[in-house]
């Protein structure tokens, strides 16, 4: 979610960090070289199946604004060239993405100086279907990471925790976005106390949601965004198939794209099981 119209904002929040990013050895890449997360374990030596995560980009994606962010144009065809090529234009929060640090701080981390052996991870999925079900501005809270690892035990180091809210089903129709008739969106987050307890007593490499934001849809503060990734996390949206995995014992693959300065882009994602 990234879009002219929060620049301002964005920028009068981020600013107020300067001094503790400037004035810290964490700033820019050596932010998340130097991450507190340690080593993970070793993988699964081979897997069964491999579910994609990724939603595929399309003209009409659902975005946090309403507005069309990805374009393409034929620039050679093979009926005339012989060969197909296309130019691409696409908001970096575009579809199935990542945000790097650098979205929400001023002096974080962009997308090509988080470090690779950060996103390919194990994969721990909170299941809130039958909540959000119930109630559409429900969010992962607390609880829900309390009774995750009641369940499957410990949040695996280094893990990307995912939110499962069963949104994937509403695609292709205005229950996606859920905006009223105010114009305000209903759909889940996690709870920014979730964060400060995956930050406080895991460690854990990034979250992510199959919502368009990780904040839920009545967000006006951003606060999970802000706690999040001025922390050195990344985080993903609009992920897809999580009915698919199970809630612990997949690894996710990160396929995160590599340009200078960006703020995340759309990625590959999967899920060996």
């Amino acid at each position: 979610m990234c879009h002219p119209i929060i620049m301002d904002y964005v920028k009068g929040k981020a600013l107020s960090r300067r001094d503790f990013f400037r004035g810290s050895a964490a700033a820019g890449a050596a932010i998340v070289a130097t991450t507190a997360i340690a080593p993970r374990p070793a993988l699964a030596q081979a897997a069964n199946q491999v579910i994609d995560l990724t939603h595929t980009l399309t003209h009409d994606f659902p975005t946090y604004f309403g507005e069309q962010q990805f374009f393409d144009e034929d620039v050679f065809t093979y009926a005339k060239n012989s060969f197909n090529l296309k130019n691409l234009r696409v908001n970096e929060h575009t579809g199935t993405h990542i945000d790097a640090p650098l979205h929400f701080t001023d002096g974080g981390a962009g997308i090509d100086e988080v470090p690779v052996e950060s996103l390919v991870c194990p994969l721990a999925v909170v299941d809130i279907r039958e909540k959000a079900d119930a109630d559409p501005d429900a969010q992962v809270t607390p609880d829900d990471l309390k009774a995750w690892i009641a369940a499957n035990g410990p949040i695996p180091q280094g893990a990307c925790v995912a939110q499962n809210a069963g949104w994937q089903k509403r695609l292709g129709s205005p229950d996606f976005r859920n905006a009223d008739d105010a114009g305000k969106m209903h759909f889940p987050g996690f709870h920014v106390e979730a964060v400060k307890m995956l930050l406080e007593e895991a460690e854990v490499a990034g979250i992510g949601v199959d919502t368009l934001s990780i904040d839920y849809g009545l967000s006006a503060d951003f606060a999970t965004h802000y706690t999040w990734l001025p922390a050195n996390r990344w985080a993903l949206e609009n992920m897809a198939n999580l009915d698919q995995l199970p809630a612990t014992g997949a690894t996710l693959i990160v396929g995160a794209p590599k340009h200078k300065g960006g703020t995340g882009g759309p990625c590959r994602l999967m899920a060996l099981i």
